[in-house]
């Protein structure tokens, strides 16, 4: 790699000493000093085997051969001076994609922000992966992550706190009509559950499910959400669900009130090499005021 690149500022040195015709010039154009650009002169002649250019008192003049390097230079120089415009002002505009991660417990709350953010900036593509799985930012697998749990702690990562969002349990109305509601966490005889599999951690009530509902009264578990959600909407039994994206599904209803430890806190986390760049930037602070706005449905049991 170090010799293709002293290769390159050779045939550069080479291309602006044509263009100007003398060392002096070209050092002055590279910030070289002159003695640099007559070494890299020599060196690349001695390694392509033949003479770029005349020494004349006035200066250099190229050769045949010098006017067919010159000629690949400059168009090199020109697709440099291209790339160079075109990725400069990358970080300043809120445009390309940006790839959003987050649990896929918060598909369903997201989605809605997320069209209304691409409507301000209709240049911008938006793929959201909602995943268990922890992506890497310093990987660049994705611009933001929006996680839940305890604060993120990798070093390299800034983590800002977004908003608690309520969880509570919920079943389908057709499951209410057959069975009714809870009216005691103490008395659970006579209804099934719907559980994950996985204690994650990352809400509360998953965790609790896993340590108090018995083995016996689980009809059905997964470990992916996506399941857990179907199974639910399906007359399976009662499951976990947040309150907000709930409230989103006409066939679901609140079986009983919420406890107060019962809530996914939500992290926005970006890399810090990105962190400051104009489209990370605008959605994170589209992010804050959209959960400021609807803070307390989000935050607070739909009751239906």
């Amino acid at each position: 790699m170090n010799a293709q690149f002293d290769r390159w500022n050779e045939i550069r040195t080479a291309y602006w000493v044509a263009r100007h015709g003398t060392l002096s010039a070209a050092a002055a154009e590279l910030g070289i000093h002159h003695t640099t650009a007559q070494r890299q002169i020599t060196t690349l002649e001695q390694r392509l085997g033949t003479r770029l250019f005349y020494r004349n008192p006035r200066g250099y003049a190229p050769t045949d051969a010098g006017r067919s390097l010159l000629q690949v230079a400059e168009a090199t120089q020109d697709q440099f001076n291209q790339l160079a415009a075109r990725i400069s002002g990358y970080d300043s505009q809120v445009s390309g994609k940006l790839i959003i991660t987050t649990i896929p417990e918060f598909g369903p709350l997201l989605v809605p922000l997320l069209a209304e953010y691409q409507q301000q900036n209709p240049e911008l593509s938006i793929e959201l992966i909602a995943d268990q799985r922890l992506l890497k930012l310093e990987y660049g697998e994705a611009h933001i992550s929006i996680r839940a749990g305890q604060p993120p702690t990798e070093p390299d990562n800034v983590a800002q706190s977004l908003i608690r969002a309520s969880a509570s349990l919920y079943a389908s109305r057709d499951y209410r009509a057959r069975h009714g509601p809870l009216t005691s966490l103490d008395k659970l005889a006579g209804h099934r559950f719907v559980s994950r599999s996985d204690a994650s951690g990352d809400i509360a009530l998953v965790d609790w499910m896993n340590e108090h509902i018995p083995a016996a009264a689980i009809g059905f578990c997964a470990a992916d959400s996506v399941s857990v959600m179907a199974a639910i909407e399906s007359g399976m039994g009662i499951g976990m669900a947040i309150c907000y994206a709930a409230s989103l599904n006409e066939n679901l209803v609140e079986m009983i009130q919420p406890r107060p430890d019962w809530y996914a806190q939500l992290w926005l986390v970006t890399h810090v090499d990105l962190h400051r760049s104009t489209k990370v930037q605008s959605f994170l602070a589209f992010m804050k005021h959209a959960m400021d706005a609807r803070r307390h449905v989000i935050t607070s049991p739909v009751h239906r």
